[in-house]
């Protein structure tokens, strides 16, 4: 065996052949297929980085309004963690919402003020109030929705859904990311979309504002498309040679990819033109959205990816952070969202698109009920809040115009139909017709699962 590289010999024999050939046959996540029915054939997620505070958008408190100023009760907190941010204050003050309330569409749920296009669509929606997580800083409290785990490491969901369902375009990535541009707040890294142990050519894609929608797709000055096809015909030969010699399955991942970069080059242009979309499109969804990079412009180039058979888009606004002067942040973040979340469910449904795409709208977490800082009769901060906080979703298979869940009547704790990370991301596995149990890879001697050890499906907000 002159000549053998360390990787073939492992390979070939031993333990590392052993792991290969156990590699190999994990590469089919559903060898029987789906598991069942599914209502989704596809998802788009606007998540709302930095935690939006559920008792000033979706949450209203009359008796949260009633007390302000007094102490957060004990009974209340009952001894659970705070921040360092706010935990050393002398007091921990309660703060009512400055925002009116009311009730919209047939199914009367309740809405801020500062949402006045979502009240359009909201007989659409299903709001979950009592969503809850372990998390209370937002690094790990993101990392686990997008993973189902704190630790950074495992395959995002977006990377889960492209393993165990592939794509219906094959010149377009599977799972496409969009981050609204030039926002603040806390960072938003690449690991977030990464496929941890998955094959690496289920990574998301992440779709940038401008001339270059993706990072180091065209080709340099001086190569043309033929002679791209050849550098890449020749490439696969190599490719080839080296996978039937030493037997990695990572080759095949590599040789994916560079085609479908390749074919990228004329599909990637096409989608991101909006040129050809029609004055109504701009008309529901804003001006801001002739502008590459808004959340708005984002919405639409959702749509767009959709109806192209992207299978998983996911959006990332930051700023959402509001431990201070919160009535003049949220109203600002409001005014950059409201519009477009709305305008893209109202665009999936008569288009006829929302009937099997599964729209989801959330943070990492939520807020507190008690002011971080000093509290005004017209200003105050919350600080971070995993005990109880709203998500919506729409679309494929959910039960339009409900509200699933409650907390107590200052918004700090569930009091009904608790609704755990692990089980909305299993929720969302079942509408996409996926067992989330039957849904693994091994990786180090176990079986990984995006929800872990637990998790179920919430029946109740099924169509």
């Amino acid at each position: 065996m002159t000549g053998i590289t360390r990787r073939a010999l492992l390979a070939h024999c031993g333990l590392g052949g052993i792991a290969l050939r156990s590699l190999l046959r994990d590469d089919e996540p559903l060898p029987g297929g789906l598991h069942h029915a599914p209502r989704a054939r596809r998802v788009v997620w606007m998540f709302q980085s930095g935690g939006p505070s559920q008792l000033d958008l979706f949450d209203p408190k009359p008796e949260l309004v009633r007390r302000n100023g007094e102490d957060l009760p004990a009974s209340v907190r009952m001894g659970q963690r705070l921040t360092a941010m706010s935990g050393n204050q002398a007091r921990l003050p309660l703060a009512g919402s400055v925002f009116r309330f009311a009730r919209h569409g047939e199914s009367g749920a309740w809405l801020s003020e500062l949402l006045p296009n979502l009240a359009k669509v909201v007989d659409r929606l299903c709001f979950v109030k009592s969503l809850h997580t372990e998390a209370i800083n937002h690094d790990p409290a993101i990392t686990f929705f997008q993973t189902g785990s704190q630790i950074a490491g495992r395959p995002s969901i977006g990377s889960w859904l492209d393993y165990g369902l592939g794509t219906d375009n094959r010149d377009l990535p599977a799972y496409v990311v969009l981050v609204t541009k030039g926002r603040g707040g806390q960072p938003i890294y690449a690991r977030l979309w990464g496929p941890g142990f998955l094959p690496s050519r289920h990574e998301g894609v992440q779709f940038r504002a401008g001339k270059d929608a993706v990072l180091w797709l065209e080709n340099p000055p001086g190569i043309d498309v033929p002679r791209r096809r050849r550098m890449l015909d020749r490439l696969r030969g190599l490719h080839e040679l080296a996978r039937a010699q030493e037997g990695d399955p990572a080759l095949d991942a590599r040789i994916a990819q560079y085609e479908l970069a390749f074919r990228m080059q004329r599909s990637v242009p096409e989608v991101t033109d909006l040129r050809d979309e029609p004055e109504s499109t701009f008309a529901l969804y804003g001006d801001d959205a002739r502008t590459p990079g808004t959340y708005a412009a984002n919405c639409l180039l959702a749509r767009r990816l959709l109806e192209r058979g992207v299978r998983f888009v996911q959006l990332f606004h930051r700023d959402w952070d509001h431990h201070g002067n919160l009535p003049s942040g949220i109203r600002g973040e409001c005014a950059q969202t409201d519009r477009g979340s709305a305008a893209l469910v109202a665009d999936l449904a008569r288009r006829g698109l929302l009937e099997d795409t599964l729209v989801v709208w959330g943070g990492e977490f939520g807020r507190t009920s008690y002011s971080q800082g000093k509290l005004t009769p017209d200003d105050y901060g919350r600080d971070h809040h995993p005990r109880c906080f709203t998500y919506w979703l729409a679309g494929a298979g959910v039960r339009a115009g409900h509200v699933h869940g409650a907390t107590d009547e200052l918004g700090y704790n569930v009091v009904a139909d608790p609704v755990h990370v692990h089980d909305l991301h299993a929720t969302v596995l079942h509408l996409l017709g996926i067992d989330h149990e039957r849904l693994t890879y091994r990786f180090q001697g176990r079986r990984y699962r995006l929800t872990d050890v637990h998790g179920r499906v919430v029946r109740d907000l099924l169509a």
